[in-house]
């Protein structure tokens, strides 16, 4: 084999260490069903509906490619991780080996908690106390490697200035990025969005009165606006 072929990297290899990020995962239940989370140590990075089994394991995975590297395992700093020992996600108390030694586990207790496990536990206390009708303004450091240019401005512009129990149309949003004709473009970076509630893509609405599209289906968008107090609570 020549020095140029062994020198050539396997594109199926994982980044190398030097790009690969920390983050870390869970997933919490909430009225409109299991989300996952996911945060690195520069603040949330992805949110993720429906997250039944096989849906948090997929987003895992690509998650896993996106930032080079596995997820940490945390506990206590993260309440209620989902555990899974293929998935390399949250352990748990009961997960540790049983032959350790108590001083193993006072050393463990004591560590300090990665900054990545710190932004999921407060992003997670945030997102509970928004469904709880308790926060109206999240106040969370954000990650948005997961989003880039136009994309990234429109929500930027979203997160900014769209509040607690507002709407904006798709023309509007447009207009305030100054791309007036870029209202099919907005509709797009919101159903790209990784950061769904937080980013609250569920206040944009069609500018004609309809409801719009949403990623996390209309019903789940319905839910949310009804929270804020956009559209009436369904009756059952």
């Amino acid at each position: 084999m020549s020095a140029e072929r062994q020198t050539q990297r396997d594109p199926r290899q994982r980044p190398e260490r030097r790009d690969a990020r920390a983050w870390a995962w869970a997933v919490r239940a909430t009225p409109i069903g299991p989300l996952l989370l996911a945060a690195t140590d520069e603040g949330l990075a992805q949110v993720v509906f429906h997250a039944e089994e096989k849906t948090a394991a997929e987003a895992v995975a690509r998650l896993t490619r996106r930032l080079g590297a596995e997820p940490m395992a945390v506990s206590s700093a993260v309440p209620g991780s989902v555990p899974s020992a293929d998935s390399g996600t949250a352990a748990t108390a009961e997960s540790a080996d049983s032959t350790d030694s108590a001083d193993s586990a006072d050393s463990a207790d004591s560590a300090p908690v990665p900054r990545c496990a710190g932004h999921l536990a407060e992003a997670i206390r945030q997102v509970e106390s928004y469904f709880a009708g308790d926060t109206k303004a999240f106040t969370l450091s954000l990650d948005w490697s997961l989003t880039a240019g136009f994309n990234r401005r429109v929500l930027r512009e979203l997160a900014a200035h769209v509040p607690f129990g507002t709407v904006v149309g798709y023309q509007d949003l447009a207009d305030r990025v100054g791309e007036p004709g870029a209202a099919r473009a907005v509709g797009v970076a919101m159903g790209s969005n990784p950061l769904p509630i937080v980013v609250a893509c569920h206040r944009v609405v069609e500018s004609g009165g309809g409801i719009g599209g949403f990623g996390g289906g209309l019903e789940t968008k319905r839910t949310l606006l009804a929270l804020e107090g956009v559209l009436p609570q369904p009756l059952f």
